[in-house]
């Protein structure tokens, strides 16, 4: 007769069971009940594609799954990866994403040349406002050409 080493929790049950019952929905066995983090979906450059794509047409029957296991891609992947490659577009991978960078020194003028001017119109627009609530604020406070500024001496 053999003696089971089972660890108890401090209500006397063996631990991870409850009254003597495993908890609902937990398997037997299961270990721990951490959260793991979610994978980050896989990137593949353009030389990688092309690659497999290649591997792939140099295969024998028999060949291809193994390779397919070996590199984790689904065989969907590999026809998406075939079109492509037939179509050239694997090849138009290799290029940036976005705007090409502009590199000749007049363009990069025009480009400085262009954000001052915003620069200065929008101090102009500032400069004007000030002058005109400066008028309206000389109208109120001095008098005009046709008044007596200073009161009449009794």
């Amino acid at each position: 007769m053999q003696k089971e080493n089972i660890m108890m929790d401090r209500d006397g049950a063996p631990s991870g069971v409850e009254g003597g019952r495993r908890p609902t929905g937990t398997p037997e066995g299961a270990g721990s009940t951490e959260v793991l983090p979610k994978a980050a979906r896989r990137i593949y450059n353009a030389e990688y594609k092309r690659r497999i794509v290649r591997e792939a047409n140099k295969c024998e029957p028999g060949q291809l799954g193994a390779l397919l296991r070996r590199e984790g891609i689904y065989s969907s992947m590999l026809s998406k990866w075939r079109r492509q490659y037939d179509d050239g577009a694997l090849n138009a991978l290799n290029q940036n994403r976005g705007p090409r960078p502009i590199h000749s020194k007049e363009a990069l003028e025009v480009i400085r040349l262009e954000k001052q001017t915003t620069q200065l119109k929008e101090e102009l627009r500032k400069a004007h406002l000030i002058i005109d609530v400066q008028k309206k604020i000389s109208e109120l406070w001095l008098p005009s050409a046709g008044e007596n500024p200073l009161p009449p001496n009794p």
